[in-house]
C-alpha cells in the first residue's frame, strides 16, 4: 500500500505548486476553457452569474435563475430532479456468496422521482467568495438532506472550499453529473467509487488543460452520519486530470458529445483515495455504514460477512483508478480501470483474509445519428474479485439512447436496457441489486436548470 499512498502524496503536493501561482495576473490565453472542472464561458452579465471559475465539486448547480443582485451579493436558484421506472428480472432470484450461503435477490419493479436537487447559489461581499446552499433528496432510498459549501476562489491555480464534496478517486465523482451517458452510474464506476463527505478540498488549473482536486473529509460516506459515530481518523485523496488536445472536455467534463467537437479533445486522469472505516454506529448488530460491498455484494461491515459469527469493526479502503476519454463530431469513447484494496482488518474474532484486491473496468461509447437530438450508447463493466479471498468475477453490458428535448443538454429522456450477471452492488440508489443476474430496463426523464 506504499504505492497507493505516495500517489496520493504526489498527487496533493500539486497543491503547493499553485500557491506559487497566486499573484499570477490572468492572461487572453488563460481564458476559462469550456467544460473543464470549472464552468466554461464568461457569462452574459444579465443571463448567468458573474464571470469567476464557478465550481462547488461534486455538487455543482446548474446556470439557474437570477433572484436578486446587489452589491453586497448575489443569490441564484438552480435544480436538478429525475423521475425514473425500474424493472429487474426475473422476479425471484437467489445468489451464493463467497462462503457458500444462499440469499434471496430483492429485485424492483417501481416508478419513483428519484432524485431531487434544488441550489441557492451566489457570491458575498466579494466575487471570489462563493457559497452554495442545497437541498437534496433520493426518495427510492429515504434520504434527505441540507447541506452547504463555500469557498474563496483567490486565482485560476488556486481556490479553497469546505462543505459537502466528493472523494475524488474515480472520475465521475468530481463534477460531471448530471452530464453522464445515463442517469447512474455504469456498474464498475458504482463498485469502486468513493462517496460523499463533509471536508476541505483545493483544485485550479496549474497548466493550460491541466487540472487537480485534493480533498481532505471525514470519512468515505457523510450521508445519514453522526458526528458521535465517528473516529478521529480522516479520508483523504487527490485526483490529477489532463486535457492536452483542446484544454477542454465539453461543459462540466461531462460524457458524450453533444457539442460536437470538430477537434478531437482528449482527457487523462489519474485519482487515488484513502480513507479509514468503521461501523459508524453504536449498535452492535446494526452497521450504519453500507458504502463497502465486497465482490458478492455483502456490506463488509454485516454480521458474517468474511467468517461466520464475526463483525469487522474496521478496515481501510483505499481506491487507484486511471481513466481516459475522446471527444470527435459527436463520437465519444472512454474507459477507466480500478485497483481497490481493502486493508488493515479489525473484528471481532478471526478472518480468513488480511487483505482483499479487486480489480476492474468499464468500457463506453456513443454517438449521435440526429446531432443534438438523439444520442445511441453502450457500455461494459468487468469486475474481477480476488479470486484469493474466495470471490468470483461479475459483468454487464448494455446499451441505450438519451433523447435531448429541446436541443439540450439540460432535458432528456433516457431508456436503457442491462444484462447483469452477480452484480457486486446493491443498493436502491443506482440501478443494481445485490447479486442480481438477468436483465434491468429503466426510462427516465430528468430536468436540470
Amino acid at each position: 500500500m506504499k504505492v497507493l499512498t505516495s500517489v496520493i502524496v504526489v498527487l496533493c503536493a500539486i497543491l503547493f505548486f499553485a500557491l506559487g501561482a497566486l499573484a499570477a495576473p490572468e492572461t487572453p490565453d488563460q481564458q476559462e476553457p469550456e467544460g473543464a472542472t470549472a464552468q466554461s464561458e464568461a457569462p452574459a452579465e444579465k443571463e448567468k452569474p458573474s464571470p469567476h471559475i464557478e465550481s462547488w465539486g461534486e455538487f455543482e448547480p446548474g446556470d439557474g435563475f437570477l433572484v436578486g443582485r446587489s452589491g453586497i451579493g448575489e443569490l441564484w436558484i438552480s435544480a436538478y430532479a429525475l423521475v425514473r421506472y425500474m424493472n429487474q428480472m426475473p422476479a425471484d432470484q437467489t445468489f451464493t456468496d463467497h462462503l457458500g450461503n444462499e440469499h434471496a435477490v430483492d429485485t424492483r419493479n417501481d416508478i419513483f422521482s428519484h432524485r431531487i436537487m434544488i441550489f441557492f447559489k451566489g457570491w458575498l461581499g466579494s466575487p471570489k467568495f462563493l457559497y452554495n446552499l442545497f437541498l437534496w433528496t433520493v426518495n427510492t432510498t429515504d434520504q434527505r438532506g441540507i447541506f452547504a459549501s463555500m469557498g474563496y476562489q483567490f486565482c485560476r491555480q488556486f481556490s479553497l472550499y469546505a462543505g459537502l464534496n466528493g472523494l475524488p478517486g474515480t472520475r465521475s465523482i468530481q463534477g460531471s453529473h448530471p452530464y453522464w451517458l445515463a442517469p447512474d452510474r455504469v456498474m464498475a464506476d458504482e463498485f469502486f467509487r468513493p462517496y460523499f463527505t463533509m471536508s476541505v478540498w483545493a483544485q485550479g488549473e496549474v497548466l493550460p488543460g491541466l487540472w487537480y482536486n485534493a480533498v481532505l473529509g471525514n470519512n468515505n460516506s457523510s450521508l445519514g452520519v453522526k458526528a458521535v459515530d465517528l473516529d478521529r481518523k480522516l479520508s483523504y485523496g487527490a485526483s490529477l486530470f489532463w486535457m492536452p488536445t483542446t484544454h477542454e472536455f465539453g461543459p462540466r467534463g461531462g460524457y458524450g458529445d453533444f457539442e460536437m467537437h470538430d477537434k478531437v479533445a482528449t482527457r487523462f486522469g489519474i485519482g487515488a483515495v484513502k480513507s479509514p472505516e468503521t461501523r459508524q454506529t453504536s449498535d452492535p448488530n446494526t452497521p450504519n455504514n453500507t458504502t463497502l460491498r465486497l465482490a458478492d455484494s455483502l456490506n463488509v461491515f454485516d454480521d458474517g460477512s468474511l467468517a461466520p459469527g464475526v463483525s469487522v469493526q474496521s478496515v481501510d479502503y483505499q481506491v487507484l483508478s486511471v481513466d481516459a476519454g475522446v471527444k470527435y463530431k459527436g463520437f465519444f469513447l472512454q474507459a477507466e480501470l480500478y485497483n481497490r484494496w481493502l486493508t488493515n482488518f479489525q473484528a471481532d474474532g478471526p478472518l480468513p483474509v488480511g487483505q482483499i484486491h479487486d480489480l476492474g473496468f468499464y468500457a463506453q461509447g456513443a454517438f449521435y445519428p440526429v446531432p443534438k437530438m438523439l444520442e445511441l450508447y453502450v457500455a461494459t463493466s468487468q469486475i474481477f474479485g480476488d479470486n484469493h479471498a474466495g470471490f468470483s468475477n461479475s459483468n454487464e453490458y448494455l446499451g441505450g439512447f438519451n433523447f435531448y428535448l429541446f436541443k439540450s443538454r439540460n432535458y432528456r429522456v433516457n431508456t436503457q436496457v442491462m444484462y447483469v450477471n452477480r452484480s457486486p452492488v446493491s443498493s436502491t440508489f443506482g440501478y443494481y441489486v445485490g447479486g442480481q443476474k438477468g436483465f434491468t430496463v429503466s426510462p427516465a426523464v430528468s430536468i436540470f436548470f
